[in-house]
């Protein structure tokens, strides 16, 4: 420790009834509030998240269209995404809640998909997925409540896989496993539904976090082979589930686009007018970066 310099003994005694002049303390900085969350809604289910320093893809579909995917349910896209892939930046981590259906992963979805640093997805997909060389080693399967943390940039985040169903009960052996996610980051929370149709598996996402924005996966999917069975929330299944989670905006994703996507989306508005529901609604304009 360097000893004080001794007092100067000629320095002159203050006047009578006078004080020293007092140097003030440095002020200390403020912490610097965390840089705005931002999205943009890319099509379909595919939204890009800016949290701090963190970027975040979400179900990544990127085919032009139209474009037709064969199958037992065929599927056939009628809109392309609002950002080429190749305008993507880098990617931290993919959410993604199936590899089953080409409206949550296409063909040059993967390719996005094997360029991120990370990607978190269902068992079942991360079990298919690792076989690609590209992929391999950074896809990883969460089962339901299981939480990660990815850091990228200076930010960490906290991701839970959430309970999803993509059908009817007993369609399971049909539809495949699907995810949802609970993202939390210093500013707020934000759940990704997935695929899913309202069950009561869902209820306890509600209960076990406070859901500042909810991403709804909604168009009410049908397909001609399955008669009345829903494969995706309606607007007022969503509706039911947003008033069940609390959640303070509510964002809609999977309504247009695509064949099997069956509502009309101005079901949607229509759903959310009523009082408890007031000001909760967001429809996000396609390929503009815009604050949560």
């Amino acid at each position: 420790m360097t000893p004080s310099a001794p007092a100067d003994a000629s320095a002159p005694e203050p006047e009578s009834g006078t004080r020293p002049e007092t140097v003030p303390a440095a002020e200390t900085e403020p912490a610097a509030d965390p840089a705005p969350a931002t999205v943009t809604y890319v099509g379909t289910a595919t939204v890009l998240l800016r949290l701090g320093g963190l970027t975040v893809l979400t179900d990544p579909a990127f085919d032009e269209a139209p474009a037709d995917y064969p199958g037992a349910r065929p599927l056939h896209r009628t809109t392309g995404p609002a950002l080429a892939a190749d305008r993507l930046p880098p990617v931290d981590l993919v959410l993604l809640s199936h590899d089953q259906h080409a409206d949550n992963l296409d063909h040059t979805g993967r390719e996005v998909l094997a360029r991120a640093a990370a990607v978190l997805t269902t068992p079942e997909a991360a079990e298919r997925l690792v076989d690609d060389g590209p992929t391999k080693g950074r896809i990883e399967g969460l089962a339901p409540w299981e939480s990660r943390e990815v850091t990228a940039g200076g930010t960490t985040v906290t991701v839970t896989a959430t309970p999803a169903r993509h059908g009817p009960e007993g369609t399971e052996h049909v539809t495949g496993p699907v995810t949802g996610f609970v993202v939390e980051y210093d500013g707020g929370t934000l759940y990704v539904s997935g695929d899913t149709v309202r069950h009561d598996a869902l209820t306890e996402i509600g209960a076990r976090f406070a859901i500042d924005t909810a991403f709804l996966h909604l168009g009410d999917a049908h397909f001609p082979t399955t008669g009345d069975r829903a494969f995706s929330m309606s607007a007022h299944e969503g509706a039911a589930l947003a008033r069940t989670l609390g959640a303070r905006t509510v964002i809609p994703l999977h309504f247009d686009s695509w064949h099997h996507l069956a509502e009309d989306p101005a079901r949607i508005p229509e759903a959310f007018d009523t009082p408890d529901l007031a000001g909760r609604l967001r429809l996000l304009p396609p390929g503009v970066a815009e604050t949560l």
